[in-house]
C-alpha cells in the first residue's frame, strides 16, 4: 500500500503498463546526472519488476508521483545494503520540469511517515557526494550524513535516521 496522499501528491504502485514514464524519468540524462549513465528501456523494465517484487514481498518499493494527475517522478523506499548492512532506503527521482519546488521533499516526508507507521526502526539515503539538491532532501526529511562508503562502484555518502 502507497503513502497516503499529500497536499500536492498522489502515490501510486508502477507495473508494466508504466514503462514509457519510467523511460522517460530514468532516461533522462539530467535525472540521472549522478549515476553512471542512464537506464535503458530494457532497464527501466527491469526496475519495475524489481520494485513489483518488492511491494509483492515487502509492501513498499518507490511509487509513481503524480501531481493533479500528471506524472512528476517517484519515491519510496527500497532495501539496500552500503557496506554489506542491510537498511532501507528513501528514494526519489523527479523529472526536470517538477524539479525545484519542494516536490520531493514533500513525497520523502510522506515516505518516512509511512516507514514509520509500518515500524521501521531506521531509515537511510544513498546519495552522491555532489549531489546538492539529493542531500537537501534527505535532510529535510531527518536524516543526517553519517558515513562515506563505495557502493556499486561509486563513492557515495550515507545519511541515516533512527526512527525509534
Amino acid at each position: 500500500m502507497p503513502p497516503e496522499p499529500t497536499a500536492r501528491l498522489t502515490f501510486r504502485e508502477m507495473d508494466e503498463a508504466d514503462l514509457d514514464l519510467l523511460e522517460r524519468l530514468l532516461g533522462d540524462p539530467v535525472v540521472m546526472a549522478h549515476y553512471p549513465r542512464p537506464k535503458t528501456r530494457a532497464e527501466c523494465a527491469d526496475w519495475i519488476a524489481w520494485h513489483r517484487r518488492g511491494y509483492a514481498a515487502d509492501g513498499f518499493g518507490l511509487w509513481l508521483l503524480h501531481e493533479d494527475g500528471v506524472f512528476v517522478g517517484e519515491c519510496g523506499l527500497t532495501w539496500q545494503a552500503p557496506d554489506g548492512r542491510r537498511d532501507l532506503e528513501l528514494g526519489y527521482h523527479l523529472l526536470p520540469e517538477a524539479q525545484g519546488r519542494g516536490l520531493a521533499t514533500e513525497a520523502a516526508l510522506a515516505c518516512r511517515a509511512h516507514a514509520e507507521a509500518r515500524g521501521v526502526r531506521r531509515l537511510i539515503a544513498v546519495v552522491a557526494p555532489d549531489n546538492a539538491p539529493s542531500r537537501r532532501v534527505a535532510e529535510r526529511a531527518g536524516l543526517a550524513w553519517e558515513r562515506r562508503t563505495t557502493m556499486h562502484a561509486r563513492t557515495v555518502d550515507v545519511l541515516a535516521a533512527d526512527l525509534g
